[in-house]
């Protein structure tokens, strides 16, 4: 259609003509090549071949959905069918490119520059609302304008994707330590997703620069103030705007600091156990949740990084995620914190959750939620891949590169080989 081409019928025609005359033995030899050079990069589970061909089918779907030079970033669905319109939300940023970060950083880049391509779009949404620097919608299509119903209080509210844009920006550069590419695409995002939460948050004295009526991580809490994910998010894309502009020589927005320093993330005592849990939010009594939201403060956040904290918050949330209607992913990042904490049985446990009662016959195919029937979810995917890559193969990012960390594989998995990253195999037994 025009939305790809300005001449949409004729370049259908000569595409045409271009293939039969290549020939559909030249087509499909190429077709081939390319396919055997994206496999280097691949997932090899010894021990368990069910897992094997679950997790080889969501890297299949993930390679499928983007590609290295498109400038183009992932829908939830990916190129599977039309839900959510094709439009491109968090998922993208904190679910499907982590993943394909660390085994296909040049699709990561696509991912990453499809926002940069739209952050005029995104200054003109956060002056429109009354704020500085950009502010990227929830929901993005070809213009980067906010693509979300009027009905849906996301569009609006849920703040925490310009963190995560900013965090993803962040975090092309520390796989790839591309210090150009963080000049003229990094630096750029960086700085105005900085410069929105500076005039986001409400100056309320030290340690009270709040961020209040959002919608949270976890969508079922609507127009609540200082969530836990929503304010993590912006103090770690500050502190990485921080860090961007130091390694370029510039200097820093010395407010940026300020404002990290003194946004607030909340504790409350579990009544049950006596403990310190950290809060989801300023009124959060305990409710049950829609999907991972404080959780993702230990990962990929790094946050939180007391073990104790993260244990705890893991044990306490896990209970609030009811059996039906919840997304995929929640799990995910379930399994990969209680593999980084040695619980191999837990860990396994919640591999399984997170994406089995998801599936639909004949071919496995992964629906957003238990016993949906709306795939391919490539969200889930994202998440799952996370919790093989960084949970059980124990991969992790830092802002000097990546590294393996001591993990914990399921105790019938014999070896785990992660090939490809950054052209080095990583193994666990």
């Amino acid at each position: 259609t025009s939305a790809h081409h300005d001449d949409p019928l004729n370049e259908a025609e000569r595409l045409t003509i271009f293939s039969k005359l290549e020939g559909k033995d030249r087509l499909i030899n190429n077709h081939k090549a390319a396919w055997q050079e994206l496999w280097k990069s691949d997932i090899q589970i010894v021990g368990d071949e069910q897992a094997q061909q679950d997790v080889h089918s969501m890297l299949y779907h993930l390679y499928s959905f983007v590609r290295e030079g498109s400038n183009m970033s992932i829908s939830p669905m990916g190129l599977s069918g039309l839900g959510y319109n094709g439009h491109i939300f968090w998922d993208s940023e904190l679910w499907m490119y982590p993943a394909l970060l660390v085994m296909q950083p040049k699709m990561a880049k696509s991912m990453i520059q499809y926002r940069f391509d739209r952050l005029e779009a995104a200054r003109r949404n956060a002056f429109n609302h009354g704020y500085k620097g950009a502010m990227f919608p929830w929901e993005s299509a070809g213009t980067g304008v906010d693509e979300t119903p009027v009905w849906a209080l996301s569009g609006p509210f849920e703040h925490h994707i310009t963190g995560c844009v900013g965090f993803a920006a962040w975090n092309y550069y520390a796989m790839t330590q591309d210090k150009e590419w963080l000049r003229n695409i990094g630096w750029p995002l960086l700085k105005e997703t900085a410069d929105f939460w500076a005039s986001r948050v409400e100056r309320k004295g030290p340690g009270k620069y709040e961020i209040n009526n959002v919608v949270a991580a976890d969508e079922w809490a609507e127009n609540v103030d200082n969530n836990a994910f929503t304010n993590a998010v912006a103090i770690t894309n500050l502190k990485a705007a921080t860090k961007a502009a130091i390694l370029l020589g510039i200097v820093p927005d010395a407010d940026w600091s300020l404002v990290a320093q003194n946004i607030p993330i909340l504790q409350m005592k579990d009544e049950a156990s006596g403990k310190i849990i950290t809060q989801e939010h300023a009124t959060y009594k305990g409710e049950g949740i829609k999907q991972a939201d404080v959780n993702l403060l230990a990962f990929p956040l790094k946050f939180i990084t007391d073990t104790a904290q993260i244990r705890r918050d893991l044990y306490y949330y896990a209970k609030r995620v009811p059996d039906q209607g919840t997304p995929a992913m929640t799990h995910a990042i379930f399994s990969l914190l209680s593999s980084r904490l040695g619980e191999s049985n837990r860990a396994y446990q919640f591999f399984k959750e997170s994406y089995e009662p998801n599936l639909n016959p004949p071919f496995r195919v992964i629906a957003e939620t238990k016993g949906g029937t709306n795939p391919y979810f490539g969200t889930g995917a994202g998440g799952v891949l996370q919790a093989v890559l960084m949970g059980f193969g124990g991969l992790d990012l830092t802002d000097k590169g990546i590294n393996q960390i001591k993990s914990t594989l399921p105790k019938h998995w014999k070896k785990l080989i992660i090939t490809g990253v950054l052209g080095k195999t990583y193994v666990v037994e």
